[in-house]
């Protein structure tokens, strides 16, 4: 087991049609540092310095994950995750449509 993965994958808008999936403190970091300088708040940081301590061990990944998501949703990036799989499922099945 990755102990830097995440229990389970949080999904987050990167633009009108694209969502990424963040399943580990790597992506997290990842996408924290790649967040544009002047959309960078007080919540960016504490999410970004919780994702660098749970990789360093001093917090639990969970805290991370947590701060994420908090993160996410004050960013107004939070996608659903029963939405996103339903999409990507969509996606590789070459239809481009929800499967019924």
């Amino acid at each position: 087991m990755n102990l830097e993965a995440f229990s389970s994958p949080v999904f987050v808008k990167r633009a009108t049609y694209v969502v990424q999936e963040i399943a580990s403190l790597a992506d997290a970091i990842d996408f924290l540092n790649e967040w544009p300088e002047d959309r960078r708040d007080l919540i960016h940081e504490a999410a970004l310095r919780a994702c660098y301590d749970a990789y360093d061990r001093r917090k639990p990944v969970s805290v991370a994950r947590n701060a994420f998501v908090g993160f996410a949703k004050r960013a107004a990036i939070l996608e659903d995750a029963t939405s996103a799989i339903q999409w990507l499922a969509a996606c590789k099945s070459g239809t481009g449509k929800v499967q019924a």
